[in-house]
């Protein structure tokens, strides 16, 4: 199993580029499954979550080619001869529920197992079931599976009332809703960029919806979707990560592709931090504005609020901050399993509940540690980047799934970090 040695040899400068976002990404390219005709994306993420995706679809009888490196994903659906996503595909990953929605709008029917993914936490699927079944689908858990369908051979348009925000869920439903008959209002809905991204793909593909980046969206269902070329929105979670590296390590790095409006509560609390933040031509500049940063309060929000996919990212910063620093975590709830490891590397933290308690230290000290998620990889990489010595991350096949060629991306700044590969 292959593992990343990081060793802390001082500040970094220089440019990193921002891939395209894996979360909207993931939800892009189901959207195929709604119209016969092509569904091209453009900066697409090369990740090992998008290769199971396009397993998925390609299973269910899609086209699905990646060009110019991975950078492009061109779809076709013209011919979906298979309505069951199976266990072994989607237990790898949970994103894969949303294949759920576009299945049943298009064709009335689908099963789908119930989905895998990082440890962290229940995250039930039955917001995205109960949301469809809103719209009049018909629900069956048998055998580990969902199946679905539509009385009626289609949708109906209906009021969907989320009792918690749900990012995954809002997607889902508002797919499906697109092709439903008459108007489906989403209330409560997510805000995130992402939900944004796919609504403009949506469009593009002939949808009627208003209200997105709302909690309250509007979808005038259609008889049928055309194809399209769509941009993937920049990666703000890849973003926010890489604006933490020299705000660990000191130096100054431009993040090119990077966008205000996607990371504004997350600006804010480097701006506490003493980290400052330029927008710049080509994207956004980071540079500590002192030796040391200062202690700062964290509560983890749906979008605008700051991102739990951040948490163990400003984490990793907050370990050598001035001052004693409170994480709380109010979206998932078994989501500091990278405290343990960090304490291995010097840190001084707290975890009671949903919160922790991180007290800065002067400097880390490099240490063997091993990713329990996708986002606590990166964290123990961005503590190793900053920690006196060598750190070697274990179990990176979790940051595979979230995070393009890592290694060329830092030491293209400046980092000293490798990846050895496993027996």
């Amino acid at each position: 199993m292959d593992s990343i040695l990081v060793t802390g040899n001082g500040p970094l400068n220089g440019q990193i580029e921002i891939a395209g976002a894996k979360n909207a990404c993931l939800t892009l390219m189901p959207a195929t499954l709604l119209t016969e005709e092509p569904l091209t994306l453009t900066n697409a993420p090369r990740l090992s979550d998008i290769r199971t995706m396009t397993t998925l679809l390609q299973s269910l009888g899609a086209e699905v080619s990646s060009l110019q490196e991975g950078k492009v994903i061109a779809m076709s659906s013209h011919d979906i001869h298979n309505h069951t996503a199976e266990y072994d595909i989607v237990r790898k990953m949970r994103a894969s529920i949303l294949v759920l929605g576009p299945m049943l709008a298009r064709d009335g029917h689908a099963i789908v197992s119930l989905p895998g993914g990082c440890a962290i936490g229940a995250r039930p699927v039955d917001l995205h079931l109960k949301a469809l079944e809103a719209l009049g689908a018909e629900m069956e858990l048998k055998d580990g599976y969902v199946h679905a369908k539509a009385p009626k051979g289609h949708l109906q348009g209906g009021v969907v009332d989320f009792p918690i925000v749900s990012v995954g869920a809002t997607e889902n439903v508002l797919m499906a809703a697109t092709l439903a008959k008459g108007t489906t209002v989403i209330n409560n809905a997510a805000r995130e960029p992402e939900i944004v991204d796919l609504a403009d793909c949506l469009r593009r593909m002939g949808a009627q919806i208003s209200g997105d980046g709302t909690s309250t969206i509007t979808v005038e269902g259609v008889d049928r979707l055309n194809g399209a070329t769509h941009p993937v929105v920049t990666d703000r979670i890849e973003l926010g990560t890489y604006m933490l590296a020299p705000a660990v390590c000191g130096g100054e790095v431009e993040l090119l592709g990077g966008r205000l409006d996607l990371v504004g509560a997350f600006v804010e609390k480097l701006d506490q931090a003493g980290v400052a933040v330029e927008e710049t031509a080509g994207g956004l500049l980071v540079k500590r504005r002192n030796d040391r940063v200062n202690a700062v309060d964290v509560t983890t929000e749906p979008f605008p609020g700051f991102p739990t996919d951040l948490q163990a990212q400003i984490m990793a910063l907050l370990c050598t901050a001035d001052g004693t620093s409170v994480l709380e975590e109010k979206i998932f709830e078994n989501r500091f399993m990278h405290a343990p490891e960090l304490i291995r590397m010097g840190a001084q933290i707290d975890v009671s509940g949903g919160t922790a308690t991180v007290t800065g230290v002067d400097r880390l000290k490099g240490a063997p540690v091993m990713a329990t998620d996708l986002r606590a990889s990166v964290s123990l990489i961005l503590a190793g980047l900053a920690a006196e010595g060598e750190t070697t991350v274990s179990r990176v096949y979790h940051l595979d799934r979230g995070y393009e060629q890592v290694v060329r991306k830092l030491s293209g700044v400046g980092a000293k970090i490798e990846r050895i590969q496993g027996e």
